[in-house]
């Protein structure tokens, strides 16, 4: 009997080590090459699988609901959230569907499709590789270099729409550079890696925007003055990390990010108080438009929501 169950457990593991490759975070380009999406497995070939994934619905960081592997080949399921009677959606919109995942490893990276369950559009069709060790840290050993101010107060020169299809209505008038949605997000032409940067802008009643960090790191901007933090707030890294306080203005005023990024260390200051010290981006958020994570990216302001004016956007690269 002991014999018996040796050469059970023995057969079982080539598929148990299988599953396990699938282990750890990967960084998705999808065919279009529009967005990148991030994938983060743990416990594939045991009995307890876990996952996240950026970005399936609205961009927020999801949790897997299903794992397995079958022949080979991994399984994954993302159930549509549930109707929110307090937010009906619109009679036009398309409804929620289920996202079905499927993807094989092949010369290290993983091949994929996503298909919505029950929809008639053609799957789409994704690579994943593993996502770089980033051994940067913010140790104090950096050096400040010249700074180079983004922003020339006088025109678009330096920034480029993110996706030249869209009208772009981006205008600077009286030194200040303003969107008119719906746009297109802006990026800059210049990439940067380690760096501080310093952002004055603007917004009003209902605002939603964000500053993307090396074209992949979103820091959102939201009109949410005297509510509670929370992942998806103002100073937030979205959809990852809330501000440790709520240290918005009212709509209508000023408002400033001094923000720090050396590796994955991440420091915000909004409007002079520190609500991100040192955390660690762990992956991409739904803002990247690429996934090279260990390479140098552009800025991005997004534009295509609401209302944003920028006054000031000066960065300082950081070198040893």
């Amino acid at each position: 009997m002991r014999t018996l169950l040796i050469l059970s457990l023995l057969a079982a593991c080539p598929a148990f080590s299988a599953g396990q490759d699938y282990n750890g975070r990967w960084d998705i380009t999808t065919a279009t090459g529009s967005r990148a999406w991030w994938l983060e497995l743990t416990g594939v070939g045991t009995p307890n699988p876990a996952g996240k994934f950026v970005s399936a619905y609205g961009g927020d960081l999801n949790k897997i609901d299903t794992i397995n592997v079958q022949d080979g080949e991994l399984h994954f399921t993302i159930l549509a959230p549930k109707p929110n009677p307090a937010r009906p959606r619109k009679s036009n919109r398309p409804p929620l569907r289920n996202s079905i995942f499927v993807a094989r490893l092949t010369g290290g990276k993983l091949e994929g499709s996503l298909e919505l369950e029950g929809s008639d559009r053609p799957p789409t069709k994704w690579t994943g590789v593993r996502a770089p060790e980033i051994k940067d840290k913010d140790d104090g050993t950096w050096k400040k270099g010249q700074p180079i101010a983004l922003f020339n107060g006088k025109d678009l020169t330096g920034w480029k729409a993110l996706n030249p299809a869209v009208p772009l209505t981006w205008t600077v008038q009286d030194g200040i550079l303003r969107n008119a949605p719906p746009t297109s997000d802006i990026l800059s032409e210049q990439k940067f890696w380690n760096f501080e940067a310093h952002v004055d802008f603007r917004i009003i009643e209902h605002s939603n925007s964000g500053i993307g960090l090396r074209g992949r790191y979103e820091i959102q901007i939201l009109e949410d003055y005297g509510q509670p933090v929370n992942t998806h707030g103002a100073g937030a890294l979205y959809s990852r990390i809330a501000p440790a306080v709520n240290a918005s203005k009212p709509p209508g005023e000023w408002q400033s990010y001094d923000i720090r990024l050396v590796g994955r260390d991440l420091t915000v200051v909004f409007n002079g108080k520190k609500v991100l010290d040192k955390v660690e981006i762990e992956g991409l958020t739904a803002i990247a438009t690429n996934s090279d994570e260990a390479e140098p990216g552009p800025f991005i302001v997004q534009g295509d929501h609401s209302y944003v004016e920028i006054k000031s956007f000066v960065v300082t690269p950081l070198i040893h």
